[in-house]
């Protein structure tokens, strides 16, 4: 049986619907190509510490100052003279960690274009131990004399949630230690120590 013929009603229609699907499928397109290209572009961006300067405020500001110092003053700075970038601690490992900060850095940059960011910046989500771990892996592991709040800080953290983090005595832009010892502050390392001891009785 042949196939009844299309009118030119039909045959202009069906024209009609194909030029439409072709026009939302070349801003579908655009808009994923603009949206890629600005992903692609924040990235770099990121990677460029004086960018994260250039939003950030104090003491945002102050810290990218140090890093570019001829001598560390800090735990930042003194990563920054093997090549580690603001980013770098600045989100967890893997991919999940840097989606996070993609996610977090897109966020920031509305706040700024649209004037509602809150300077001095408010630290929203704290350096987590992935951060750290991702380039420091198995400091835990080792039970030798100088590692041992190391070696305890995983039990410590499995009995008490609030217990202390890598930060809490590594602390990135804190002055107040020294390139001997670290850039570790001596009271605030202590007192974390004693916390600890106390959480675990005493320890071994």
């Amino acid at each position: 049986m042949a196939k009844p013929k299309r009118t030119g009603t039909q045959r202009a229609k069906e024209s009609s619907t194909i030029k439409v699907l072709l026009v939302i499928g070349g801003v579908a397109l655009l808009g994923a190509f603009l949206a890629a290209g600005g992903l692609a572009f924040a990235a770099s961006r990121e990677g460029n510490d004086a960018f994260c300067a250039s939003c950030h405020t104090q003491p945002e500001s102050t810290y990218y100052e140090r890093s570019t110092a001829a001598q560390p003053v800090d735990l930042a700075s003194a990563h920054r003279t093997k090549g580690v970038r603001c980013i770098d601690c600045h989100s967890g490992a893997g991919l999940g960690g840097r989606i996070q900060a993609e996610s977090l850095g897109a966020h920031n940059a509305l706040a700024w274009y649209t004037h509602t960011a809150l300077q001095p910046a408010v630290v929203t989500r704290p350096i987590g131990d992935d951060s750290c771990l991702k380039c420091h892996p198995g400091v835990t592991d080792s039970r030798r004399g100088d590692n041992h709040f190391h070696y305890f800080l995983p039990r410590w953290q499995a009995v008490d949630p609030h217990a202390a983090t890598c930060v809490s005595c590594h602390s990135g832009h804190s002055t107040a230690g020294s390139a001997q010892t670290g850039y570790l502050d001596p009271g605030t390392t202590g007192s974390v120590c004693e916390s600890c001891h106390r959480a675990l009785g005493g320890g071994d």
